[in-house]
């Protein structure tokens, strides 16, 4: 069966938006129902992806004086045509800017600064870097997108041809030209040349239709991408592509290798979150008898570069291979990969004349056959991202080897993209934080103190893994924190190894572990039952060794450092009556501690412990808290500020803690107590 692009126009839908949005005055109906197509548009993958595509249309709004305006409605910088509202499309003067088509050039920064400065609200984000373009047509309506199909047929040798041979005079075509000032002039002279056509396609580049209805301007832009599919599937149908059946690899145990040489360049040090993606298309993809040769010719719109670079890694591992060869199969590979990407960069600077600050050399993707599609990025974000662009590139490459020859633009072109500033600006300009890139695992994340710990660290850039028992409560702190998780008991060693195995599988490493979860058995040791003990040592101590243990065997094969964390307590130190069962195995724990650092301090491992006393957790039920308060002749509240600075220590406390030692490159071995000042239980 032929695939078939339809629209997903419902007029109900189109009327309700009207409803919601439009207002009168800053919303009217024309630009209420651009919001609505735009969002049909945005919300289909093979069109647009993570901020791709742009949309606009022309009316009448009023302005600060209550005057009617031109105005140009476009697609903003920073958002998403999936999700956009009003304040997505901001408004700018349609005389003035198109005025600006009578000059003979415009640099970029001047392009940017005459679309602010025609802004009707100065708060508003940036409009697009194509809104000239959009300025210059007459078109009311215009969709732009980087539709899937249409890049398979002008990613090609002879893609003129074939979209006149499809399309016709319904659509012009505008040869290549990067985006900006010069562009939109050429999209203009083409657009004026063909009176009668539908839309532009940009070779190269993509596809823009038009309409006087956002209607209209929407189902022209499914029907040529339907086209296009048709055309496609009609040829696939025909094209036997030779593959070879790859043997699967074991990606638990390639990322910890992988991931630690990503990381590891000449003196830079970075840390990477990796996405593995697998699954029938990528498969198929990756077992291609040319991969080495189409994998390699580029992304099919040059946009993409800033997010996947030019080209992905390519790794051919063979599964007889030991750690110890795999380990020099990456690092080779992943060496001539930033060897090629330094020289293109300094080969094009120098071919223009520019002096540029390169870019790391990094790859973004990494085909692995018998693995699958392994993306690089600072965090699961940039990770995924990479990913979704790349999965649709596979896609392209397939069509378009189906059609003709995959044929994307010279090196120059993708370099003057790459390191155009304007593109570059999509990426933000946020300060690095201290953990970014680094994966910690939170054991009892859902509680009080691990709660509070994750949200600490989350804001310090950490991408987290966290586990609870609670399925409900580690859901909820797991959304709210975007963070990948699993439901697990940490007295079960069997389920807490697995659960560390995930989280490599999933991104690709361990940086950092805060040891956390517990609980607080009671008892006189002489009539103590010996479950009571054991399963207090399962939980306050094996736990800890089980799930340092498995990180630990990771950071030695990343050889990137890390930190061990672990929540002991005052009472290690200092036990109280019937708390025996909860004392000895946190004792235990201080001793773990200085002996990992001891074997680990080599490897730029630290291991640390903190003790925390008094905290209002699920750890002190209330009745305990009433007795011990009353023994004191205190109410509770007194009772958890009974110490030497007479303020109560928090669980956001104890995170800020474990966040600083998290921190403290220097610091391994030691013992950090949180209470407020309490002489009796400080260590000794």
């Amino acid at each position: 069966m032929l695939p078939r692009m339809e629209s997903k126009w419902v007029e109900a839908d189109a009327r309700a938006a009207v409803e919601r949005w439009a207002n009168g005055d800053t919303v009217d109906e024309a630009l209420a129902l651009r919001v609505y197509s735009s969002r049909l548009i945005g919300r289909e993958p093979t069109l647009v992806l993570h901020g791709g595509g742009n949309t606009s249309v022309k009316t009448r709004l009023r302005d600060d004086t209550g005057e009617e305006v031109d105005v140009l409605c476009v697609k903003g910088s920073g958002w998403d045509l999936g999700d956009i509202e009003p304040a997505g499309l901001p408004a700018v003067r349609l005389e003035s800017l198109g005025r600006l088509r009578a000059r003979a050039s415009l640099s970029d920064e001047a392009m940017v600064n005459a679309q602010r400065t025609r802004l009707l609200d100065a708060s508003a984000p940036n409009p697009s870097v194509e809104t000239l373009l959009h300025a210059f047509l007459p078109a009311k309506y215009i969709d732009h997108s980087h539709a899937d199909a249409v890049l398979a047929l002008v990613d090609q040798p002879d893609g003129e041809r074939i979209c006149r041979e499809l399309y016709g005079d319904r659509l012009a075509l505008v040869p290549y030209v990067m985006p900006g000032f010069a562009l939109a002039k050429l999209a203009a002279e083409v657009a004026e040349a063909h009176p009668e056509a539908e839309g532009l396609v940009l070779l190269k580049h993509g596809l823009f239709t038009f309409g006087a209805t956002a209607r209209e301007s929407y189902e022209r832009h499914v029907a040529v991408v339907d086209a296009a599919e048709t055309y496609i599937a009609e040829r696939r149908a025909s094209v036997q592509v030779p593959r070879l059946e790859r043997p699967a690899l074991d990606w638990r145990r390639i990322a910890p290798i992988l991931r630690g040489a990503l990381g590891r360049d000449g003196d830079r040090r970075t840390h990477y979150v990796l996405q593995r993606r697998s699954g029938p298309a990528i498969e198929g993809y990756l077992a291609r008898t040319d991969l080495a040769s189409v994998s390699q010719r580029g992304t099919p719109t040059p946009d993409h570069v800033i997010r996947t670079k030019r080209v992905p890694l390519l790794l051919e591992l063979d599964p007889g291979m030991d750690d110890a060869a795999l380990a020099r199969a990456i690092a080779t590979a992943l060496s001539r990969y930033r060897q090629e990407y330094r020289a293109y960069v300094e080969a094009e600077a120098g071919q223009k004349g520019r002096e540029v600050r390169a870019l790391d050399p990094d790859p973004r993707v990494v085909l692995v056959p018998g693995v699958g599609l392994v993306t690089v990025g600072v965090n699961p974000k940039a990770a995924r991202v990479a990913a979704d662009l790349h999965e649709h590139t596979m896609q392209v490459i397939e069509d378009a080897e189906a059609v003709g020859t995959y044929e994307v633009l010279p090196l120059g072109d993708v370099f003057d993209m790459e390191y155009w500033s304007l593109e570059q600006a999509k990426l933000g300009k946020k300060s690095p934080r201290p953990l970014d890139g680094q994966v910690v695992v939170i054991t009892g994340a859902a509680g009080g103190i691990g709660e509070a710990t994750a949200r600490r660290f989350a804001g310090a850039g950490a991408t987290l893994f966290l586990m609870d028992r609670d399925p409900k409560a580690l859901g909820r702190v797991a959304a709210e924190l975007g963070a990948a998780h699993a439901v697990v008991d940490v007295a079960d060693a069997a389920a807490l190894r697995e659960a560390m195995g995930q989280c490599v599988r999933i991104l690709g490493g361990v940086d950092g572990v805060v040891s956390n979860a517990g609980f607080a058995p009671q008892g006189a040791l002489h009539e103590l039952e010996d479950e009571v003990l054991e399963q207090s040592f399962a939980v306050n101590f094996f736990a800890h060794h089980v799930v340092a243990q498995e990180a630990v065997r990771v950071m030695r094969t990343q050889g990137l450092g890390g930190f061990l964390l672990f929540n002991a307590s005052k009472a290690a130190f200092n036990p109280g009556k019937d708390f025996g069962p909860y004392a000895i195995p946190k004792a235990a724990v201080v001793a773990l501690t200085k002996q990992l650092a001891l074997e680990n301090g080599d490897q730029g491992i630290r291991a640390n412990a903190l003790n925390a006393d008094r905290i209002r957790t699920g750890l002190l039920p209330p009745d305990f808290v009433e007795q011990r308060a009353k023994a004191r002749g205190l109410d509770a509240d007194a009772y958890f500020r009974s110490n030497l600075l007479g303020r109560e220590v928090r669980a956001d406390d104890v995170a800020e803690a474990f966040l600083g030692l998290a921190l403290a490159q220097s610091t391994t071995g030691s013992v950090v107590t949180v209470d407020g000042g309490n002489i009796a239980a400080s260590p000794r």
